[in-house]
């Protein structure tokens, strides 16, 4: 399995309300994304709930094979998602790895 993390945070500029709401929006666009691309495994999307994380939104997710998470990166509904997620966040880190026990 090829596991894929990515972690933003939002643009300091927006309010609660508006963390909120991109929040919400970023959840069902990689929620509709998994649903229409294919190989993915699992995904999720995680809003920060604890003081202890330092990054306001969590994107986890697994794929089968390195092709399917390069098939999944240029998918044109990731491509939409991306694009409206650069308007709000204001970094993004990303941390893949294969699972070397399975």
């Amino acid at each position: 399995m090829v596991n894929h993390i990515v972690m933003w945070n939002f643009n300091p500029e927006l309010t609660e309300e508006e963390r909120q709401e991109a929040g919400r929006k970023i959840r069902r666009m990689l929620l509709h994304v998994a649903d229409e691309a294919k190989g993915v495994f699992s995904l999720q999307v995680y809003t920060n709930e604890l003081a202890s994380s330092n990054r306001d939104i969590a994107l986890v997710s697994r794929f089968e094979t390195l092709d399917d998470l390069a098939a999944y990166q240029v998918h044109p509904e990731h491509v939409k998602a991306a694009s409206y997620i650069k308007t709000v966040a204001c970094d993004r880190t990303c941390f893949d790895y294969v699972d070397s026990e399975e």
